[in-house]
C-alpha cells in the first residue's frame, strides 16, 4: 500500500490543531500569555511533528518519543512559556485530555460535514464547544466546594440546612464586629416555634438591586459546618432574611468570615451583602 503525504497541507493542519489545544490549554490553567506565543508554540510544534513524520527514524519507539515527547513538550514550554517541571507537566497532561476532548467533539462533528474545506470551521467550533464543557466542569466544582451543610443549634433543637458559602456576603454587626450569616425565615420558625425569640435586634444591609434594608438579628447557641471536617461555631450570628432563599436550593448563606479554617477566594472584593 502506497501513501502520498503533502507536507504542506500536514504541517497547516498541525498547525491549526496545535493551536486550538494550546489555547484550550491555556483556558483551563488560567494562563495569560499573549495569543502571539500561543502562535509561535504552535508553530514549533507543527514543525517539530513534520521533522519527526518526514525523517527516515529506523525505530517507533523513536518517533514516538520525538511526537509526543519533545514536539509536545517545546511546544508547550514555547507557547504558554511554563515555569519549572511541575508546572509543565501539568500543561503536557492537560494538553492531551484537551486533545481526547477536542477529537471526540471533532469526530463528532465531522460525520455530519463532508467537505475538507471546512476543516477549519469544525476545529474552531470544537473548540468553543471544548472551552464550554470545562467552564461548565468548573462551574460545577466550584458550586460544590461553597455549599455545605450546616447543623444549627438552639437549645435542644437542631435543624439540619444546605448552606451556600457566599464570598460577597460581608456583612458585620456594627456592635460586635462579627460576621454575619443570612438564614432563610422558615428555618427560624423550626429553630424557635412559637416561641419568642429573645435578644432579637435589627442590622442594616445593602445589597445589589436594593439600596438599603433591615434584617432580624439573632444569636444561635452554636453551629456545625459540615466541610471536610467539622466546625464548630460558638454563638454565631445571623440575619433572617425576608425573602425566600429555598429557591435556590439553600436554606443559609454563610459568611466566610465565621469558617476558622478560612477559604481561599482570591482577590474578589467584598462590598455587598447578597441576599
Amino acid at each position: 500500500m502506497h501513501y502520498e503525504l503533502y507536507i504542506d497541507v500536514f504541517f497547516l493542519e498541525n498547525f491549526a490543531m496545535d493551536f486550538i489545544l494550546l489555547a484550550v490549554v491555556r483556558k483551563m490553567l488560567g494562563n495569560n500569555e499573549a495569543y502571539w506565543r500561543v502562535c509561535l508554540g504552535a508553530l514549533f510544534g507543527a514543525l517539530l511533528t513534520c521533522l519527526a513524520v518526514a525523517l527516515p527514524v529506523p525505530y517507533a519507539s523513536v518517533k514516538l518519543i520525538l511526537l509526543h515527547g519533545l514536539a509536545n513538550i517545546v511546544m508547550v514550554k514555547t507557547g504558554l512559556k511554563t515555569q519549572g517541571f511541575k508546572e509543565l507537566f501539568r500543561a503536557w497532561i492537560l494538553l492531551y485530555i484537551s486533545g481526547f476532548l477536542l477529537g471526540g467533539v471533532f469526530g463528532f462533528l465531522k460525520q455530519y460535514v463532508r467537505l475538507g474545506s471546512l476543516f477549519l470551521a469544525l476545529a474552531v467550533a470544537s473548540y468553543y464547544i471544548v472551552s464550554g464543557i470545562w467552564s461548565l466542569v468548573v462551574y460545577l466544582g466550584r458550586q460544590s466546594r461553597y455549599r455545605c451543610q450546616v447543623v444549627l443549634q438552639v437549645g435542644a433543637k437542631r435543624v439540619i440546612v444546605q448552606a451556600l458559602i457566599d464570598t460577597g456576603n460581608c456583612l458585620k454587626d456594627d456592635i460586635t464586629g462579627k460576621p454575619v450569616s443570612i438564614i432563610d425565615k422558615n428555618v427560624i420558625k423550626k429553630l424557635w416555634g412559637e416561641n419568642d425569640i429573645a435578644g432579637i435586634r435589627y442590622i442594616s444591609y445593602h445589597s445589589i438591586g436594593k439600596a438599603e434594608g433591615v434584617m432580624p438579628l439573632v444569636t444561635l447557641d452554636g453551629m456545625y459546618v459540615c466541610r471536610k471536617e467539622k466546625e464548630w461555631i460558638e454563638k454565631p450570628l445571623a440575619a433572617i432574611c425576608k425573602g425566600d432563599l429555598t429557591a435556590d436550593r439553600y436554606e443559609m448563606i454563610l459568611n466566610p468570615d465565621v469558617l476558622i479554617g478560612g477559604i481561599d477566594y482570591g482577590n474578589k472584593s467584598c462590598s455587598t451583602a447578597s441576599i
